[in-house]
């Protein structure tokens, strides 16, 4: 409803949103999903098209940056990766704007923009925080959730497994049981570049220090392992100054979320905005058919491909009322069947038991 009604633009009445309600209420659940994920990619295409016409001069042809193969680190070498070496894709030329060029110049086009800065959150563990600067409208799409997208499949290649989390907190997880993990992401860079998410393996854990004898059987059991398949790495534009959604906090007691999550499945076919999604699959392009008993997930049948070709399954953040130089809050749905952080306050328990029941 919230992104059926930004389409609407600014001259929308009560009327409409009942007119909304009434229609979403006729159609079924897939024909929802269809047009949500139709009102958010059109969102992320106007996006898209605002910093091209920032970033790129039109006038000009795009040469990549530097026809040389990009230098490989140490720790490319390290993980083995050892494949030809003109394999990698040229990185267009751009404007050279700082990150924070481009922040303000994109605010001047959109309305907003975001900043990372001191959580307003009255409680010692909130940290950094994500704010909206300038204003947004409701069913606005205000960040995407960036970093390495891990399916069921691939959970052991998850830095840390079985324990993800001990040191990591920016995970989410889709409904579908797809992982994104952010931490590799950071706040981004100060360049378009070719990003292969390899800063995933300098967080690894000292498992030796942190395992305990539940994860030592777990790990006995499931053979956790350790790799990277993200292939020769994408094109990213790492000054994106939307790409940071996992630095939105959970609201305090008695304070209501302002965004909520909605899964955004980028069609890779559209090579104009690759750049712009801040993303890359772990594992093979083609997802593996999985089926969920319980906690486990287990393989089932073959391999299943896209019928409207392949996507990246990421997450956005959408307005879920008007928005004006404010923080973003996003309930987190943490699960009640483990026990919760100490700043931790249920938004709506029901809905939570919901959720996880």
């Amino acid at each position: 409803m919230y992104t059926s009604y930004n389409n609407l633009g600014k001259n929308v009445d009560e009327a409409d949103a009942e007119q909304i309600i009434d229609m979403a209420s006729k159609a079924s659940f897939a024909d929802q999903q269809k047009q949500v994920q139709e009102n958010i990619h059109n969102q992320i295409k106007n996006l898209c098209t605002v910093m091209d016409a920032i970033l790129l001069d039109v006038n000009e042809p795009q040469e990549s940056q530097s026809k040389a193969t990009p230098s490989r680190s140490g720790l490319s070498f390290a993980i083995g990766r050892n494949g030809p070496t003109n394999n990698h894709p040229d990185v267009p030329k751009t404007r050279p704007l700082k990150r924070t060029e481009l922040s303000q110049r994109l605010k001047d086009s959109i309305g907003y923009t975001l900043d990372v800065k001191q959580s307003q959150i009255p409680h010692s563990e909130a940290g950094q925080g994500l704010f909206l600067n300038g204003e947004a409208t409701v069913g606005s799409v205000i960040a995407i959730y960036p970093g390495v997208i891990y399916s069921p499949a691939y959970y052991r290649y998850i830095p840390g497994y079985p324990r993800v989390d001990a040191q990591n907190t920016y995970l989410i997880t889709r409904y579908d049981g797809t992982v994104i993990n952010a931490q590799p992401w950071g706040f981004g860079g100060e360049t378009r570049e070719l990003w292969d998410g390899s800063k995933m393996l300098d967080a690894k854990l000292n498992r030796d220090a942190t395992e305990k004898g539940s994860d030592r059987f777990w790990k006995m059991l499931s053979k956790p392992l350790e790799s990277s398949r993200v292939g020769n790495g994408e094109v990213l534009e790492r000054r994106n100054p939307l790409a940071l959604a996992h630095f939105a906090n959970h609201p305090a007691k008695d304070t209501v979320p302002n965004v909520m999550i909605c899964p955004y499945d980028f069609p890779l076919t559209e090579k104009d905005m690759r750049a712009y999604i801040p993303n890359l699959s772990f594992g093979n392009a083609e997802e593996v058919n999985m089926r969920r008993f319980g906690s486990f997930w287990f393989r089932w049948g073959s391999r299943n491909s896209e019928s409207n070709g392949p996507v990246l399954k990421t997450l956005v953040l959408v307005a879920t009322t008007a928005l004006c130089d404010e923080e973003v809050l996003l309930n987190y749905r943490l699960s009640n069947s483990k026990r919760r952080p100490s700043w931790y306050t249920p938004v709506d328990e029901e809905e939570d038991q919901r959720r996880w029941s």
